[in-house]
């Protein structure tokens, strides 16, 4: 693993993932919002999901002044489990950090995160994240992360993608299973069954932007994608997940999460 100093410290590499389809109106955002990291060793790897829009020409442009950004495109638009797929294969830091391309980190995100989990030996973590709109205005929502959840807790409370990081070096990389929406769930599923808990911050230092044009933005969708999780992937009986899908959808409508 690649190590830099800073302050008589020793900082170890961030793989940062971020799959991107036709983000070139949010992506810059994003990617300002990494390089304003106080926290300085990590790489961005950015699988570009064949963007037809400037998605492409906007990261190639950060690509001239920081060569800890890397692009690759896919072939062929696969989905966001394909390209976050790629981007592991491709990542060598100690640490996987995950990051939609339409979303921001606060600016202490990485250090605060990783100091947590050098601090207390935890190898799975995530923190509490607000919410803007497509612009970026605040939407004065906070989603607080519990302080420690174990795999029922992730069943019922999914964190939120962009403030996840989990310790590869001990843990091993997870790869997703190709469905088109819940990948992330998936993945997180996974991680929990072998680190046995999820530690969470409760401060916020991310925020995800809303947009109404989203994968995920259309809830009564996702209710057939959460059955095929619990049932398919996850294997649970038919009467905890109906109770799983009922709790999602009451968070859901009274904005719980």
């Amino acid at each position: 693993m690649s190590n830099v100093h800073r302050n008589n410290s020793i900082e170890d590499l961030v793989s940062i993932i971020m799959p991107a389809y036709n983000c070139g109106d949010y992506i810059g955002f994003t990617i300002d919002s990494v390089r304003a990291q106080k926290y300085k060793n990590w790489e961005l790897i950015l699988i570009d999901d064949c963007s037809s829009d400037n998605t492409k020409e906007i990261v190639k442009q950060y690509m001239v002044h920081d060569h800890r950004i890397k692009y690759y495109k896919l072939e062929e638009n696969s989905g966001a489990a394909v390209a976050r797929n790629k981007a592991l294969d491709l990542a060598k830091g100690k640490y996987m950090a995950f990051l939609d391309s339409d979303d921001v980190w606060f600016p202490e995100k990485l250090s605060k995160q990783i100091n947590f989990m050098e601090l207390n030996g935890y190898n799975f973590t995530c923190t509490s994240y607000t919410k803007i709109d497509e612009i970026g205005n605040s939407l004065d929502r906070t989603i607080r992360a519990q302080s420690i959840r174990d795999y029922d807790g992730v069943l019922k409370t999914c964190p939120g993608n962009s403030t996840v990081i989990y310790n590869a070096e001990k843990l091993g990389k997870f790869k997703i299973s190709n469905i088109k929406k819940r990948n992330d769930y998936v993945m997180w599923l996974q991680v929990i069954k072998k680190e046995k808990f999820l530690y969470g911050i409760e401060e916020p230092l991310s925020s995800h932007r809303i947009r109404t044009n989203a994968i995920s933005s259309n809830k009564s969708s996702l209710v057939g994608y959460h059955w095929k999780v619990y049932r398919e992937i996850e294997e649970l009986s038919v009467i905890k997940s109906g109770y799983l899908i009922i709790y999602w959808i009451i968070t859901t409508l009274f904005k719980l999460r």
